[in-house]
């Protein structure tokens, strides 16, 4: 019975992942709860994955890699990246690439992609060269890298810490990376040949990007006294009823306005800036009582004789126009801008916002956010650092690296150093040598402790957490066994390398449907249950499920660095299964012969 709740929990899941009614972690969190309400799990075996190895290393490595980043060591790089990929095409794809590689063998994959992105940006900008042929290669050269080391993913850690708890070996940290490495090779040869030939040459971010596209339908009016709308609140008004109008700031003779909702009340002669689609921007112009003042916010103009009205932002905070992305773990994703009070909050105005290939003007407020999502918004440059400080978003309208700050950057590095060494050379795990580098950041305040524990990514913690009960629940029921008896009868006597090549298979297609995390959960006991059916080492086979998990190209949503360069790419969900696909069959068939080489089957 427990056997047909598990597996019917698991369905459960399956299913939400796809169809994506919940976040990942809330997902990950609710299948565990099933399964300890259900009595298939005790809640001491349920909530498990908290204290499971893996999970410790992950928030204990994610306070390493923010005090590389706090430090600008990641900046000063990128200053140097920019000096070099501006000068053509294929250097800005080489050296992009090499770093997002070398980067995340040993930071994490998203907190690399999300640096590189803006560097990107910039100099697609400078050197004339559209964004879409750059930020693939970007995604899939950190995926590649990731899979190098120990450390270089989530999911590294999850199945090596799972496997040794399930008493098999873990693995070292460099035990892996000559297979790994030889993937990257033909990887990145791929990238390189056919990246200039397969990837879209669209149009280039000044022509195509969310802020010009949205700067079009912006305008300022002035209201005069015979206009309908003088002395009605905003939420009555025809400009928000009738022409769809989004109100950004209101100045009102020798102050601004900068608490605006619906009961704001409009006056006469206030000057307001709008947005307003082209169609109903040229009713506008011939309504009686209105003024447009100018189109078309393309500068901002410094107002030093402002006054506040009530409470609101300090005087003489300029505004611009950002264009932002929710970066992965962001805690704006899943909420409406309504939901998060956005502009009282955080003191900017959503003018627009990108998901996938939609750009949406109207009626933004009741949008639901997702990871990856472009945002125009309309804010102070102190606005927009605080929410980037806060990791709810990056800046991808203009890159400003930070300085180096060689009293933070030369102890984090040797801890970094450290923590890795250690456990290379086997001196402990590298449950321990993450642990005690964390706690060095803390304790030389190279990081505050609010820092460190705001540098976690709870989300994915959760989520690891979560389907690591999966894991134990086919573990415990006998259901990873009696999988693995049906491939071993199935498949038991073919070469080993055909099953070894069938695992890849399954396990990366798999990952475009269930997050990678979920797949290793669920494969790991799996596979070791057939190494052991059929007598043979159970290395090849989970090194397998790792790489599978991590080389994932075929959609934007098999990985989250996919998902964070489709928008300021502007790519379309095709780009990713013309030039990702082959990419995954072709690494199918080398791992297949590749990681025997390195990892013999016999045990």
């Amino acid at each position: 019975m427990e056997l047909y709740l598990t597996v019917a929990i698991i369905i459960i899941g399956i299913i939400l992942f796809v169809r994506d009614y919940f976040s990942i972690d809330t997902t990950s969190i609710l299948i565990m709860a099933l399964f300890i309400i259900s009595g298939v799990l005790s809640p001491e075996e349920g909530f498990s994955g908290f204290n499971h190895p893996a999970t410790i290393t992950l928030g204990c490595m994610f306070v390493v890699s923010a005090a590389v980043f706090k430090s600008g060591i990641i900046d000063g790089i990128s200053a140097k990246l920019i000096k070099i990929a501006r000068i053509n095409y294929f250097l800005a794809l080489v050296s992009l690439c090499g770093t997002a590689a070398v980067l995340s063998a040993f930071i994490n994959d998203t907190a690399v992609v999300a640096i590189l992105i803006p560097v990107a940006l910039l100099v697609c900008r400078e050197a004339g060269i559209s964004p879409s042929r750059l930020l693939i290669p970007i995604s899939f050269s950190a995926l590649f890298g990731g899979t190098c080391t120990l450390i270089g993913t989530s999911t590294n850690i999850l199945v090596s810490s799972y496997a040794e708890k399930l008493g098999v070996d873990g693995f070292g940290m460099f035990e892996f990376s000559l297979a790994a490495l030889c993937l990257l090779t033909i990887g990145m040869t791929y990238i390189l040949i056919m990246g200039p030939i397969m990837l879209p040459k669209r149009s280039l971010p000044e022509q195509t990007g969310l802020k010009t596209d949205t700067e079009k339908y912006m305008a300022e009016i002035r209201l005069h006294e015979e206009y309908d709308d003088v002395d009605l609140s905003i939420s009555e008004s025809k400009l928000v009823n009738d022409y769809k109008v989004q109100i950004l700031r209101i100045k009102r003779k020798h102050y601004r306005v900068y608490e605006i909702n619906g009961e704001t009340v409009l006056r006469e002669d206030d000057l307001v800036r709008i947005l307003v689609d082209p169609v109903n921007m040229a009713k506008l112009k011939q309504k009686k009582g209105i003024s447009v003042v100018g189109d078309k916010e393309n500068a901002v103009i410094p107002e030093p004789n402002d006054k506040v009205n009530g409470e609101g932002e300090p005087p003489n905070e300029e505004k611009k126009v950002f264009e932002v992305m929710i970066p992965y773990g962001s805690e704006l994703a899943g909420r409406s801008i309504k939901q998060l009070n956005f502009r009282s909050t955080y003191y900017a105005s959503v003018l627009a916002i990108r998901h996938r290939k939609e750009t949406i003007t109207q009626d933004v407020s009741n949008v639901i956010l997702r990871e990856g999502d472009m945002m125009l918004l309309f804010a102070s440059e102190k606005a927009i650092a605080l929410l980037a400080s806060e990791k709810l978003i990056v800046t991808l309208s203009q890159y400003q690296g930070r300085r180096v700050n060689y009293k933070k950057a030369i102890p984090a590095l040797l801890i970094v150093i450290g923590v890795i060494g250690a456990a290379a050379f086997n001196l402990t795990s590298i449950l321990i040598s993450a642990m005690v580098g964390s706690l060095l950041i803390v304790t030389l305040t190279i990081l505050k402790p609010q820092e460190a524990y705001e540098a976690i990514e709870w989300k994915v913690i959760f989520m690891v957490a979560g389907v690591l009960s999966m894991g134990k629940a086919l573990e415990k029921t006998g259901g990873s066994d009696i999988i693995s008896q049906y491939i071993y009868e199935s498949l038991g006597g073919m070469d080993p390398r055909y099953t070894l090549s069938l695992i890849f298979l399954f396990t990366f297609l798999s990952t475009n449907v269930l997050s990678s995390k979920a797949a290793a959960a669920l494969m790991t006991p799996i596979v070791i249950s057939l190494a052991e059916a059929m007598q043979l080492s159970e290395k090849p086979f989970l090194i397998g499920v790792m790489f599978a998990c991590s080389l994932t190209f075929m959609t934007p949503v098999s990985y989250p660095v996919n998902t964070m360069v489709y928008a300021p790419g502007n790519y379309k969900f095709r780009d990713f299964l013309k030039f990702g696909t082959p990419l995954n069959f072709i690494i199918w068939i080398a791992a297949s012969f590749i990681i025997p080489i390195f990892f013999p089957f016999e045990a």
